[in-house]
């Protein structure tokens, strides 16, 4: 009995151990709490199954008794993930497409009346060069002469003075020979004989030749005589033109001899109103309202309500080779931007009073990664040679004239001249004219890359027009129109139906047209579709996706941890093993427990469970004893 009641525990003894015991537990749950690890992936991933907010994942754990179900399962889950994010990449994709929308509104406000230009259709013979245009008047009356057998008037000029004009500028002479306006037989007909009955005077071409400075020469040919001699006559005008050292020597203006009437808004034009320049071909050319410290306003639509103008046609000492139409030329563009007139200008018949009615059309586009706009054109690798805002025309005629000054060492008499520059003239640059046709085809087959360089403005305003035409003045209205223009501006010509017309312009209606941009798919466009996305496939939430994160954390965690013990096992490997020549490790027994702890080193979240109270009972023979003793 005694020996029972020693080997016996006391009451204290053991709750005071049972409670240590708890309470080290406790202590070690809450140090596992704060960063928990999983023994092995299939944990981690049967853990995110069951708790996990995405649907269908619990299907993968439930039915692990029944591998078909299992199979089945994991297949349609996984499908289902390679379908979402297949949409996923179209979003995407759609997304860095950047598309836009386009926003249609229609604006009523007093609109400002735009810039007019209206030309005289033919150049003037101007006094500074009007000796030599006489000279070259008469070289091309004795080359058509030789071509066509066609005897040219030519105007009435001063011939004792243009004798004596002859001997001293027989420079002209030589230049136009160099230069010479010639026929040509047909591609399909070259090696037949000029006399051959086989071809025809329609088998010709004609052209004029044009050297380098190391004698190669092309033959640049039309199939039109009459498009081939304005062209060639055109060309040698031009270096006449471009001779004149002084371009204010060309200012001829006569605004009372070419427009005889001008009213806007039923209120008399005056000289603020309009200003003048000469264009080498179109001649003295008006804008109105270019001015922008007074612009006209127009406060309602109508013919009464816009710009009026009758005009002179009759062509008086111009230059019939250079110009083959009668009329004038007029064109509609915003203020501060050039008057292009071979772009967008058309002509106004004699005799015809012409109504062009506008409806204006704004157009804003977004830029940056939206589309290839430029706002300003700072950033178009083009200098701008005009005195206006950029378009996108001023780029193209700004880039076609610095490659001209760049290839053939001088510029195109039409456009601006580049600083340190000087245009083209065959007294200096003799070759000019065949560098600047070979640069030209280049130039229209985008291979100095004009067109590439060249952006469109992200804001530009155009005009809609639309004409009409009708009989000015009418059969029974022309006598005492004729007569009241005879009175005020000394019309007195004898052709009275091609001598005049009249132009009006004005808006058609109140309302203006403004196109816009808009970003079609946003961030918040993106997340929305994303989210529809998610929720099509998985019916999930935000919270869903973190859990996927943390999914992927945890997987990255257990793979670096199992990394590390098998790297630090294999540092630790020959640690262990026998020494060298056969000798046994100087460390003993007792140590070698310590070596391999890496091998035994877990991250398993271990809980364990209180046992019984019962079983806390001494067990071995002094328990036998007891009993047997009891």
């Amino acid at each position: 009995g005694g020996s029972v009641k020693a080997g016996k525990m006391p009451e204290g003894e053991k709750m005071r151990q049972c409670k240590q015991e708890e309470e080290q537990q406790q202590k070690e749950e809450k140090r596992e709490g704060l960063i928990e690890f999983y023994s092995s992936y299939q944990e981690l991933f049967q853990f995110f199954c069951s708790n996990t907010t995405i649907h269908g994942a619990i299907r993968l754990v439930c039915s692990k008794k029944n591998k078909m179900k299992t199979a089945f399962w994991s297949v349609l889950f996984f499908l289902t993930f390679g379908l979402m994010y297949w949409q996923f990449g179209i979003l995407y994709r759609e997304y860095f497409s950047y598309p836009v929308n386009l926003n249609l509104n229609l604006n009523s406000d007093r609109l400002t009346f735009p810039a007019v230009t209206l030309c005289t259709l033919n150049p003037y013979r101007y006094s500074a060069i009007r000796k030599k245009l006489d000279e070259l008047d008469q070289i091309t009356q004795r080359t058509l002469l030789d071509l066509y057998d066609y005897n040219m008037s030519l105007p009435r000029s001063d011939w004792s003075a243009l004798s004596a004009q002859r001997r001293s500028s027989r420079s002209l002479l030589d230049h136009v020979q160099r230069h010479p306006l010639r026929r040509q037989k047909r591609d399909n007909l070259v090696n037949l004989p000029e006399n051959s009955p086989s071809v025809d005077k329609n088998d010709w071409k004609i052209g004029f030749v044009l050297c380098s400075e190391n004698n190669d020469c092309f033959h640049q040919a039309y199939s039109s005589g009459v498009d081939a001699v304005r062209e060639w006559y055109s060309f040698h005008y031009i270096n006449i033109l471009a001779q004149v050292p002084d371009a204010k020597a060309l200012d001829e203006s006569d605004f009372e001899n070419f427009i005889y009437a001008c009213r806007f808004n039923e209120a008399t034009c005056d000289k603020a109103n309009y200003t003048h320049f000469h264009h080498p071909l179109y001649g003295n050319c008006y804008t109105f309202n270019d001015n922008s410290s007074s612009l006209w306003t127009s406060s309602l639509p109508g013919i009464n309500n816009g710009l009026s103008l009758v005009v002179r046609t009759e062509q008086n000492d111009f230059i019939p080779l250079l110009s083959t139409v009668t009329g004038a030329r007029v064109m509609v563009h915003d203020q501060n931007e050039p008057a292009f007139m071979d772009d967008g200008g058309f002509n106004v018949r004699p005799g015809i009073e012409t109504s062009i009615s506008m409806r204006k059309e704004m157009t804003v586009r977004l830029g940056g990664s939206y589309s290839d706009c430029t706002e300003d054109g700072s950033d178009v690798p083009v200098q701008n040679l005009y005195s206006s805002r950029y378009t996108e025309q001023v780029c193209i005629r700004s880039c076609f004239q610095l490659n001209m000054v760049e290839h053939c060492g001088c510029a195109y008499y039409f456009y601006p001249l580049p600083d340190g520059a000087e245009y083209c003239d065959y007294t200096k640059h003799r070759a000019w004219g065949y560098c600047y046709y070979k640069l030209l085809a280049e130039f229209k087959a985008d291979v100095l890359g004009c067109f590439h360089k060249c952006r469109k403005p992200c804001k530009m305003t155009e005009y809609q027009l639309s004409a009409g035409y009708s009989r000015w003045p009418s059969a029974v209205s022309e006598d005492w129109v004729f007569y009241m223009l005879s009175q005020q501006n000394k019309y007195n010509i004898t052709s009275k139906r091609n001598g005049v017309a009249k132009v009006n312009i004005f808006f058609e209606e109140w309302n203006y047209k403004t196109n816009g941009e808009s970003p079609a798919f946003t961030v918040v466009t993106l997340l929305s579709q994303l989210g529809n996305q998610w929720s099509l496939w998985f019916g999930s939430s935000v919270l869903s996706v973190m859990e996927l994160a943390e999914l992927i954390l945890d997987f990255l965690a257990i793979t670096f941890i199992l990394a590390f013990r098998w790297f630090r096992s294999r540092r630790q490997l020959p640690a262990a093993g026998p020494g060298p020549a056969g000798q046994e490790n100087p460390a003993g027994p007792e140590e070698a427990p310590a070596l391999s702890a890496p091998h035994r080193f877990t991250v398993e979240a271990v809980v364990t469970t209180l046992p019984p109270y019962n079983s806390l009972e001494p067990r071995g023979p002094s328990r036998d004893g007891e009993v047997g003793h009891e």
